[in-house]
Formats: C-alpha cells, sequence, structure tokens
C-alpha cells in the first residue's frame, strides 16, 4: 500500500515496466474499482440520510433537503472546476517526474481553495433562504431547508480541503489511499447519523439536521487522520515543509490554474444554475414532485458514478500520458474508456431497471410519489451511457489542456436544449412533469454529438501535436 516516496527516473523506470505487463484498459480498470467505489461511498451518508428522513421524518422532510441541493451544488462548482485544473497539472507534473512543481501545485491550490470556500460559506450562510425563495421552494419546507443549508454552508472551507487532497493522490495514481479514507468516512456518517437524528446514547435529538452534522463530524475526523497517515507513510503529497512552502501561492501557477480551471467551473456552474431551473420547474407541481426529484437524483447519482469515475480515470491516465511523451497510449487510454463505459454503465443500467420499483421504495412510502418518480426514471436512466461517451471524449481533451470547447459544448447542450425542453414539456405540453425529464437524454445525445465532432475533426488533427508546449 505504501506508496513511492520520491518521483525520479527510477520510479518512472519502474511504472512504465508495470504498465507494459498489462493492457490499459486494465490498468485503467483497476485503477477505477476503487475510483468508483470511493465515489459510491461518498454518497451512502447522503443515501442514508435520505432513506432515514424519507421513511421516519416523512416526504415533506426529504423535500427540504432535496430543494437546496442545487444550490449548494452552484456554490462549490467553482472549487470542482479549480480541482479539475489542478488535478490535470498535477497529472503532467508526475508524468515528467517534477516533484517540485507537483508540491507547488498542491500548496497554491490548498491555499486558493481555502480562501474560496470562506467567501461561499459567507455568501451561502447570508442569502440561503433569498435564493431558495427565489426559485420557488415550497412554503411548508423552505425554513426547514435553509436551516439545514447553513449548517452545510459553514462547514465548507474544510470540505474543500479535503476534497482537494484527495484529488491531488489520485492525480499521480493513487486511487487507493482516498479510497481507505472514505471507508473511514462513510462508516463514521452512517454510525453517527441515527444517533444524532434520534438522540440515540445520550447524543442531542436533531433530527432532519443530524443528517447535516453528521457528515461535518466524519469529515473532519477523517481528514485529520488521514494527514496524519499521509506523514506517517511519507507519502510524496503528504503535508510537509516542501507543501508548506508554497502555500503562500505562486502567482504564475495560481494564473494557469484558474487558466484551466475557469472554464471548468463556468460549465459547473451553468450545470448548477441548470439544476435551480429544473428545480423551480418541478417545484411548480407541489412538495411531492420535489421528494420524487430528489429520490431520482439519488438513484442517478449512482448510475451515473462510473461514468463521472471513468472521466477522472481518463483525464489522469491521459495528462500522465501527454506528460511523458506517450501518445500511442494516449489513443489507448481513450479506446479504453468508451469500451469500460458501456460495459460498467450498461450494466448498472440493466439492474436498476429491473429493481427500480424497490429501489425507489427505500426513500419513499407514498404511493402516488413513488410513481412519480417511477416514470421519471424510466424516461431518463438510458441516457447515462451517452453522458458517459461524452465526458470520456472531454475528459481527454481537458487533459491536454483544451478546456475551452468542451465546456462550450456543454453549455449549448445544458442551456440550448435540455432546459428549454424541459421548460417547453413541462409547461406547454400533457407530459407535465415527465416533461422536465426528457430534456436530459435530448442534451446528452447532442453533447456527444458536439464533443465528437471537435474531437475527430480539429482537436485530434491540430492539437495532438502541441499539447504540452
Amino acid at each position: 500500500m505504501k506508496p513511492p516516496q520520491n518521483i525520479n527516473k527510477e520510479d518512472t523506470s519502474s511504472q512504465s515496466k508495470e504498465t507494459s505487463n498489462h493492457p490499459v484498459w486494465y490498468s485503467m480498470f483497476m485503477f477505477l474499482i476503487p475510483l468508483i467505489i470511493s465515489n459510491a461511498l461518498q454518497s451512502i451518508g447522503q443515501l442514508a440520510g435520505s432513506v432515514v428522513v424519507g421513511r421516519w421524518l416523512g416526504v415533506d422532510a426529504l423535500a427540504a433537503i432535496s430543494a437546496f441541493f442545487p444550490l449548494f451544488f452552484l456554490l462549490i462548482s467553482f472549487t470542482i472546476g479549480i480541482g479539475s485544473g489542478s488535478s490535470i497539472l498535477i497529472g503532467q507534473a508526475y508524468g515528467a517526474r517534477n516533484e517540485e512543481r507537483v508540491k507547488a501545485i498542491v500548496g497554491t491550490t490548498l491555499t486558493f481553495t481555502f480562501i474560496l470556500g470562506v467567501v461561499l460559506a459567507v455568501v451561502g450562510g447570508l442569502f440561503t433562504w433569498d435564493i431558495l425563495q427565489l426559485i420557488g421552494t415550497p412554503e411548508n419546507i423552505i425554513a426547514v431547508s435553509v436551516h439545514y443549508a447553513r449548517i452545510l454552508f459553514w462547514f465548507m472551507p474544510v470540505m474543500f480541503l479535503y476534497i482537494a487532497y484527495t484529488t491531488f493522490i489520485r492525480g499521480i495514481g493513487d486511487s487507493k489511499t482516498p479510497f481507505y479514507f472514505l471507508i473511514i468516512s462513510t462508516v463514521l456518517d452512517v454510525g453517527l447519523l441515527p444517533l444524532l437524528i434520534f438522540g440515540w446514547l445520550g447524543l442531542p435529538k436533531l433530527g432532519i439536521y443530524g443528517a447535516a452534522y453528521a457528515s461535518i463530524v466524519s469529515t473532519v475526523l477523517t481528514f485529520v487522520i488521514m494527514l496524519i497517515y499521509l506523514d506517517k507513510i511519507k507519502h510524496p503529497l503528504r503535508f510537509d515543509a516542501s507543501v508548506r512552502k508554497h502555500l503562500r501561492m505562486d502567482v504564475g501557477l495560481l494564473k494557469l490554474l484558474l487558466r484551466l480551471g475557469i472554464p471548468s467551473s463556468i460549465n459547473m456552474i451553468l450545470v448548477s444554475l441548470a439544476e435551480v431551473a429544473v428545480i423551480t420547474f418541478v417545484n411548480r407541481f407541489g412538495s411531492d414532485a420535489t421528494a420524487a426529484y430528489g429520490a431520482v437524483n439519488q438513484v442517478v447519482s449512482y448510475v451515473s458514478m462510473p461514468a463521472i469515475s471513468l472521466s477522472i480515470a481518463v483525464s489522469i491516465f491521459a495528462a500522465q500520458s501527454i506528460g511523458g511523451n506517450q501518445f500511442d497510449r494516449l489513443k489507448q487510454v481513450i479506446r479504453a474508456g468508451v469500451l469500460l463505459n458501456y460495459v460498467i454503465g450498461g450494466i448498472l443500467i440493466i439492474l436498476v431497471y429491473v429493481f427500480s420499483q424497490d429501489i425507489l421504495s427505500w426513500f419513499l412510502t407514498s404511493k402516488h410519489t413513488l410513481d412519480i418518480a417511477h416514470s421519471l426514471l424510466m424516461i431518463t436512466l438510458w441516457s447515462y451511457l451517452i453522458f458517459g461517451h461524452a465526458l470520456v471524449i472531454a475528459a481527454t481533451m481537458r487533459a491536454s489542456g483544451t478546456v475551452l470547447w468542451p465546456t462550450v459544448f456543454s453549455i449549448i447542450s445544458i442551456w440550448c436544449v435540455e432546459v428549454p425542453v424541459a421548460y417547453l414539456l413541462s409547461h406547454f405540453s400533457s407530459l407535465g412533469i415527465k416533461g422536465i425529464w426528457v430534456g436530459y437524454p435530448a442534451a446528452f445525445i447532442i453533447s456527444l454529438a458536439l464533443q465528437y465532432s471537435y474531437y475527430r475533426w480539429s482537436w485530434k488533427k491540430k492539437r495532438i501535436v502541441r499539447l504540452i508546449h
């Protein structure tokens, strides 16, 4: 389990020999397994909270949690984009075996991420009620939703640091260490959840807010334990003096980080705004519809997890191939990513289709709400294979530093297809709320067509010769 202590030529030679013993798809799959499970574990605390809240505290309580998540995702979108930019730079620097640059990227990103977390915590905490009211959150749930949201907002700076550190570690090809600590985080979260919600073992009875506090306590404890562990085993990315000296932030590196991260951040922000628009459309149909939306999003978050994990894996493998001038390997990375998307995603989607009623019943007890959620899931589920294919192509281009066009294509598919289709069909057709979900597959298809066309006819022929310059 102990990773290499230095990034040097001997490490490069050893890694190359190890990689050459297996096809790229196998190496990527072995990297992907802990990554997928890690992403799943990140959601298990939220899933457990939704199940407990939905089944024992009621539909209105679940709707209160569901109503605020688009807003929460909106505020953290910029940080997600910066993390994406840092992972590209770390992957390329690690592929080129430049240890000092890796540490500089880590230090600069940590400081900027923390400052951003403080700013967003203040903004989110102050304006939560106004924004939730603006997007039409039902009156019977808005007060609870605002209180729940503010608990998580004040915790943002620490959460951002933890997310950033796991991103760094994966960027050097180590997907196992974040996986092990996510197990710890998940066990703590799930264990604390009922204790804080119901007030067991003498702890305060916090009701719905116990889910938020369980997430906070588990993440803080895990982050502290992880930093201690990384230092003890002399991990390449431990928080040591060489990282601390770069906390001052390298202005030139920060500019490069922002150049790579801002387009991704804009994309994430516009995706988040689209979800805010969608929840606004959904809220028109009442709190049962809002709860159904929350349940469907829970299921979809797991279905889309292999695709999102694959995009991370492809980006890391591609960035390391580019940094090491291994362009034949880069082509294999792309093919492996597309293949694994359809195999893994296809199996998962079939299983969810077969057991959809049982899965949704984990969250919902009302038959009316369950029927709404089931119909929405049937409409959109299959299209996440197309979503995954588009992500693989976009991740490849982003790994080279080509971030603008993938962002433009994503924005077009969301704001020129998904949102207008959802609005028109939900407002002016007999489909009602079902029309909202037709927008998702339409957007995914257009996104794939645009991403692949640019990759095939422009990036592949012209950009490949200038990737690392």
